[in-house]
């Protein structure tokens, strides 16, 4: 053998050792990879055998559903309470401000001697336009007052204490104590979460109508991020501003129609004694004549001076009076006062779950059907949105913890 074959079987043999050797490395760790995938699936297997059964529906007793009905009509009444006590302290700071404007603006322009010159003049006009049997006098200056005390009270007020937005708001605020409140329930009373939301999605808070826009469960009042995206939600806005129709926040006939009779007829007898009155009539053809002889019936500075007290004091008492009348609707009337929104969602869950409480219980509480309108509502996207830039009563709203929804 010379010496290329030696070196070739050596090299041969040498190459042979590492291949058997790592064939052999490799075999073993098949081996391994084998025996512990086979564990892994003898252990699911026996894990599968093992596993329990999925366990049955949790049965509530009718007696807990009972309780948990109470509870949801107590939590409702204490609710109300609370928006009751915002909606009261914001309407009696809306008549503090009206009483505070009727003394600061529209009193003192009433009697002022100016103004009273002027009422003569319109007094005097009203007269000529008067037939047989007619005199519009009286009623045309109680238009005049009511637009100018709607203009130097009711109107500055509302721009801080709207009754509109107040009714909103305690509406809100409603929603929100009860909602809060009905989050303790399950864990109170052993109650699964599913079934619960199924109770409450069995109660009714808003019905309006047949349409569903119009109607909602307790369910998706207390659960919805705002509840002023909820349709029946905003159709119930604006049902209750329709019903209101401004009732409440104008000053009435009975009150201010006193308040013009007394101003009229003694600007009247100072007309005729002044002989104004024929003065004016003579003068029909000519405006210029009119207004000249109108302005004979002016009003001494002396006389105006000594029945200017007596004057402020009888508007005093009728204007006062009639912002007491107001108060009264808007804070007491249960369909068009602050706390309409509030009384029409409490009366349905009350209502629902008071029915329950004498009836064997099934799935659920029956469904009210009891609805307030039938014609289609239009959500009141002014109310709902409060889109004229009225401000919340933060003040009023102070210690309720309400949040702007």
């Amino acid at each position: 053998m010379n010496n290329g074959q030696y070196s070739a079987s050596v090299c041969a043999v040498s190459r042979g050792r590492p291949l058997a050797s790592a064939t052999l490395v490799g075999w073993i760790l098949g081996l391994r990879f084998a025996f512990i995938a086979l564990a892994v699936v003898l252990a699911g297997c026996a894990t599968r055998d093992l596993a329990p059964e999925e366990a049955p529906p949790v049965h509530v007793a009718e007696s807990t559903w009972w309780q948990v009905d109470s509870d949801i009509g107590a939590a409702s009444l204490a609710a109300k309470g609370t928006a009751r006590s915002y909606a009261v302290a914001a309407m009696e700071r809306w008549r503090e401000r009206v009483y505070d404007l009727t003394e600061a603006d529209f009193i003192p322009w009433f009697t002022g001697y100016w103004t009273q010159q002027w009422l003569a003049i319109k007094v005097a006009w009203y007269k000529l336009g008067g037939s047989d049997g007619v005199d519009p006098a009286m009623q045309q200056l109680a238009r005049y007052l009511q637009v100018q005390y709607h203009e130097r009270v009711l109107g500055p007020v509302a721009e801080e204490v709207n009754p509109d937005t107040v009714r909103v708001q305690a509406t809100n605020l409603y929603v929100q104590r009860l909602g809060q409140s009905l989050r303790d329930l399950p864990l109170r009373h052993g109650v699964p979460l599913d079934p619960f939301e199924k109770r409450l999605a069995g109660i009714p808070a808003i019905a309006l109508s047949a349409s569903p826009d119009h109607n909602a469960s307790l369910f998706q009042v207390v659960n919805v991020d705002s509840v002023t995206n909820l349709p029946a939600y905003a159709a119930l806005l604006a049902y209750l501003r329709k019903e209101a129709g401004g009732e409440g926040t104008a000053l009435s006939d009975a009150r201010i129609s006193p308040v013009a009779k007394r101003a009229g007829e003694k600007l009247a007898t100072r007309i005729v004694a002044s002989g104004g009155a024929t003065a004016a009539a003579a003068a029909v053809g000519g405006v210029a004549g009119l207004v000249i002889s109108l302005g004979a019936v002016g009003i001494g500075a002396i006389a105006h001076s000594n029945d200017q007290p007596e004057m402020a004091a009888q508007v005093r008492e009728s204007l006062d009076a009639a912002a007491d009348e107001m108060w009264l609707v808007l804070t007491e009337d249960p369909v068009v006062g602050v706390m309409a929104g509030v009384n029409h969602i409490s009366a349905q869950v009350e209502g629902s779950v008071a029915a329950s409480l004498s009836l064997p219980v099934t799935e659920g509480p029956p469904i009210g059907e009891a609805f307030l309108v039938d014609e289609p509502i239009t959500p009141d996207e002014e109310v709902g949105n409060n889109k004229q830039g009225q401000q919340y009563d933060y003040d009023a709203l102070e210690g309720f913890g309400v949040v702007d929804e």
